[in-house]
């Protein structure tokens, strides 16, 4: 029966039925659903149009492909675009649990070794540039070949700046809470823990009371009215998530934890390349960094990220930096997704 089964192995899929080509991928162990076919047509002039569009008019399909059954509470992805402008090879639209995030460099990072793996650019040894159009501005992925073999990717982010430092909210059932406020691609505030008299630790151990003090922390400081303005763009102005933030487990191998908690209560399994932005930012405007100086930062699952600051520029209002991240990811499956129009799950379902 099972080579009966093997040898009339056929499609299963009806004509009729939507069908989605997706290639999954993970960096530093959090995932990223490519989604290559099966969408409608996004409407807008740049990418952050397009991004509105999505969310306006497009949701059901973020819900299909990042909800169960076909995702889970903590699955990402992304959709790719046409470029702003000639300048960039195309734009990415990045989304998750809750909707549609302005900065992502894991997925940066995991759409480079895509482009390169499946030669959407002609690449050689060396370093090979990418120039992607995300909703926070253009990025530029340098991948590093080496023997036809990506060895190497890093991305240098957009401007990103410190809103403040040592700022201070209270919060029933924790107390005071002491925290950084920065932008990388998107704000978050960060959390020191050697700062704060907080019960957890940054393992997988503690992974739900991350989350929930996550979650009270980010509703806490919207809720304040706390003033989270982007300098140019009224869409990039939202408080994204919480950075928790500890000394190494890794001696030797890292300089600090990073854990991030995005969203409805995702937890990023890798350091957040966005957040390591933020982070660069944090640590010039303390004196703690040169321009070049690098620091490596890990994961809730270990994975390492290495950032610095390639130079400091005025960006509105704000003393910036631009900071380059550097890290690895892995393709792991390539998927045919579909709707049956009989499924009664038709936006799928999360469950936690």
């Amino acid at each position: 029966m099972i080579e009966k089964i093997r040898n009339t192995l056929k499609s299963p899929f009806k004509s009729h039925w939507l069908r989605f080509e997706v290639i999954d991928l993970h960096t530093g162990g959090e995932p990223l659903r490519v989604i290559l076919q099966g969408y409608p047509e996004i409407k807008g002039a740049n990418v952050l149009e397009m991004r509105r569009y999505c969310e306006e008019y497009l949701d059901d399909f973020r819900k299909l492909l990042m909800y169960e059954p076909r995702g889970h509470a903590d699955m990402y992805g992304c959709i790719l675009t046409p470029p702003n402008d000639e300048g960039a090879d195309f734009g990415i639209i990045f989304m998750h649990n809750e909707g549609y995030s302005t900065m992502c460099g894991h997925a940066i990072i995991a759409i480079s070794k895509l482009a390169a793996e499946m030669e959407w650019i002609t690449i050689h040894d060396g370093e090979n540039i990418l120039r992607i159009d995300a909703p926070c501005g253009r990025i530029v992925a340098t991948i590093v070949i080496k023997r036809g073999k990506v060895e190497h990717i890093s991305f240098q982010g957009v401007p990103s700046f410190v809103v403040g430092l040592d700022l201070k909210i209270k919060i029933a059932e924790i107390g005071e809470i002491v925290y950084d406020l920065a932008y990388g691609g998107a704000f978050y505030a960060y959390v020191d823990l050697k700062k704060n008299n907080l019960s957890f630790h940054l393992n997988k151990d503690h992974y739900r009371p991350i989350i929930e003090c996550g979650m009270k922390i980010k509703n806490a400081i919207i809720e304040s009215k706390l003033k989270i303005a982007h300098p140019f763009e009224q869409d990039l102005s939202f408080l994204y998530g919480t950075i928790f933030i500890d000394h190494s487990v890794q001696k030797g191998i890292s300089d600090s934890v990073n854990v991030c908690v995005f969203a409805d209560g995702e937890v990023d399994r890798s350091p957040t390349g966005s957040g390591v932005c933020g982070r660069m930012a944090i640590h010039f405007q303390r004196n703690e960094i040169d321009i070049g100086e690098k620091m490596k930062i890990e994961s809730i699952t270990g994975s390492v990220f290495e950032g610095w600051v390639r130079k400091k520029i005025d960006y509105g209002e704000y003393k910036a930096v631009i900071p380059v991240v550097s890290g690895s990811a892995y393709i792991t499956g390539q998927h045919t997704f579909c709707l049956d129009p009989e499924d009664y799950f038709q936006k799928g379902i999360l469950l936690r």
